[in-house]
């Protein structure tokens, strides 16, 4: 447990501006919640680019790891001043199965969508490619995004809720509400 949350029940999903800009928010979370997952605290905001940054430091980290991009100014073309909306997932181990961040990204499917099965958010509804954009230099549009363990959990929680909605992290919180945009 951190902090008094045991993150390892919580996931944030990230719906990304190719996502909001199709209208296919209530679309991924609906696909999530059937999947046995708890989807709660929603919240739509504008993408800041610290916010981009700090989500994404791996890449900046690893730029070298990316020639031909300049990974800062990819993300800021991908998310800074777009709409977003982000979800909290929530849901006890099933025995039979790993942990929710696991779990959720298994529903995702692969970050190419082009890669992704069917079945999947990104193999039934993505429309880019990793080819696609390694040749426009920028990153892949695939929808969504969902922490990848629970020490991400709560960084994600804290880069897209920040601290003063610690509230929605209550099991019992109520599903598909939206939560209050003000800070």
């Amino acid at each position: 447990m951190i902090d008094g949350v045991d993150w390892t029940f919580w996931t944030v999903i990230l719906c990304k501006p190719d996502c909001v800009e199709r209208g296919l928010v209530d679309q991924v979370l609906d696909r999530i919640a059937a999947a046995g997952i708890t989807v709660s605290g929603c919240l739509d905001l504008t993408a800041q680019a610290w916010q981009a940054h700090v989500h994404y430091w791996d890449l900046l980290v690893d730029a070298d790891w990316f020639t031909g991009r300049d990974m800062p100014a990819a993300l800021d073309a991908l998310y800074v001043g777009k709409p977003v909306t982000v979800a909290l997932g929530y849901a006890e181990p099933k025995q039979e199965e790993d942990g929710i961040q696991r779990r959720v990204r298994r529903i995702l499917g692969h970050f190419d969508p082009t890669q992704a099965r069917p079945g999947t958010i990104r193999g039934d509804l993505g429309d880019d490619s990793l080819d696609a954009a390694l040749a426009g230099k920028r990153l892949v549009n695939n929808l969504v995004h969902t922490s990848d363990d629970p020490a991400s959990a709560r960084r994600d929680f804290g880069i897209w809720f920040g601290a003063n909605r610690r509230t929605l992290l209550a099991p019992q919180s109520t599903p598909r509400q939206r939560a209050s945009t003000q800070s």
